[in-house]
C-alpha cells in the first residue's frame, strides 16, 4: 500500500502544475523524485538499448492470393498460469501451456503451429501478404494493417505461446549466412527475400509465437496500447523488464542514435514490456509508426545507461542514488 500511496501523492502534485513549460516540468521532477541508477546484481551499469516501432502491413479478412500468411487470435487451449498467486516473488511472471491428459505441458512451438499441429484453425484474424513482415509484426508486438477493402485497422499483442524468444539473426550469423553487421531487421528481411525456400526453416528457429487482437486505430499520432493499457508516445515510451523497473515510472535513458555516436539522452516512461526485454539495464525504445521509424528501430542496438525516477517517499532499500 505504501508503494501505491507514493505514486498517488506524486501524481496529485503533478496535476497541480499550472504551466506545462519545460522549466515547470523540470522543477516538478527535481522536487518530487530521486534518480536511482539501474545495475545488475554484480554492479554492471551498462546495458543494451534496442528499438521497436509500429509497422504497416497489407492484408485481407479472407485468405486469397497474395494474402496467405495468417495472424491468429489466442487459441482456446492456451493456458496462462499466474505464478504470483502462489509465489509473490514471481510477480509479472506467467507460464503458458496446454492440457495433455492430466498434465500441463508446454504450448505448441512456432514450428508446431506452422506445421498444423496446434488447434488454431478458425482463429485467423486476418491474412497478410508477406510472411517475413508477419514475423516482424510479432517481434514489434503490434502494427497497423491496410486491408484490401481500404480500411486500416490495428492489431495488438494479445498473448504468446510461452516459448522464449530466440534470435533468428543470431542463427543466420552462426550458420555463416550473414555477417554480424548485417543482422539488422533490414538485413534479415533481405536474406529472407533472397532465400524464400528456406524462410520456414529460418522462422522455425524462434519457437516463440505471438497472438493478436484487433483494435481501432484511434488517434493516428499515438502508438498502440502498451502493457499498462495506455497508448504509447513515439520517442517517449520504452519497454522494460517489470521485475526490475515499475511500469509507469519515469526513466532517464542515456544512449546513442542507431549506428551512431550521437547522444540520445532523454526522459521517457516505462510503459511496455517485451519477451526479449530482460534485466535491469535493458530498454526497447518506441520510435513510432511507419517506415522511417522502422529504419531507426531495426538498426538500434546501442550501449545504455538508465536511471529510474522514484517518488522521494517511495520505500526503497537504502542505497546510493
Amino acid at each position: 500500500m505504501r508503494f501505491q500511496a507514493s505514486w498517488r501523492n506524486v501524481c496529485a502534485e503533478g496535476a497541480k502544475i499550472a504551466q506545462k513549460d519545460d522549466i515547470s516540468v523540470r522543477m516538478f521532477f527535481e522536487t518530487h523524485f530521486v534518480p536511482y541508477r539501474t545495475s545488475t546484481p554484480e554492479g554492471v551499469t551498462q546495458g543494451l538499448a534496442t528499438g521497436y516501432y509500429e509497422p504497416l502491413l497489407r492484408g485481407s479478412r479472407t485468405r486469397q492470393p497474395p494474402y496467405l500468411s495468417p495472424l491468429y487470435a489466442p487459441p482456446d487451449d492456451l493456458l496462462t498460469i499466474d505464478l504470483s498467486a502462489v509465489m509473490p516473488d514471481l510477480k509479472n511472471r506467467r507460464l503458458r501451456g496446454r492440457i495433455e491428459g492430466k498434465r500441463v505441458v508446454p504450448y505448441w512451438s512456432r514450428a508446431d503451429i506452422d506445421n498444423g499441429l496446434a488447434p488454431v484453425a478458425g482463429k485467423e484474424l486476418l491474412w497478410v501478404n508477406d510472411p517475413i513482415e508477419a514475423f516482424f509484426l510479432e517481434v514489434q508486438g503490434s502494427g497497423r494493417v491496410e486491408l484490401d477493402s481500404g480500411e486500416t485497422i490495428r492489431v495488438n499483442y494479445a498473448d504468446q505461446n510461452g516459448h522464449p524468444y530466440q534470435s533468428i539473426g543470431r542463427w543466420l550469423i552462426d550458420h555463416g549466412e550473414i555477417k554480424a553487421d548485417q543482422a539488422s531487421m533490414q538485413g534479415i528481411k533481405a536474406w529472407a527475400r533472397a532465400n524464400p525456400a528456406r524462410l520456414k526453416e529460418l522462422l522455425g528457429q524462434n519457437p516463440s509465437y505471438v497472438f493478436f487482437r484487433e483494435q481501432a486505430v484511434g488517434d493516428p499520432a499515438l502508438g498502440p496500447l502498451g502493457a499498462q493499457g495506455v497508448a504509447l508516445t513515439p520517442e517517449r515510451s520504452i519497454a522494460i523488464d517489470p521485475a526490475f523497473i515499475p511500469l509507469g515510472a519515469p526513466v532517464f535513458m542515456a544512449t546513442t542514435f542507431p549506428n551512431s555516436d550521437q547522444p540520445l539522452e532523454r526522459l521517457v516512461v516505462a510503459q511496455d514490456t517485451g519477451g526479449a526485454i530482460r534485466g535491469p539495464v535493458r530498454a526497447d525504445y518506441f520510435w513510432g509508426f511507419g517506415a522511417d521509424a522502422g529504419a531507426l528501430a531495426g538498426r538500434m542496438r546501442q550501449s545504455l545507461k538508465m536511471w529510474v525516477l522514484l517518488p522521494k517517499d517511495f520505500p526503497v532499500p537504502s542505497r546510493q542514488p
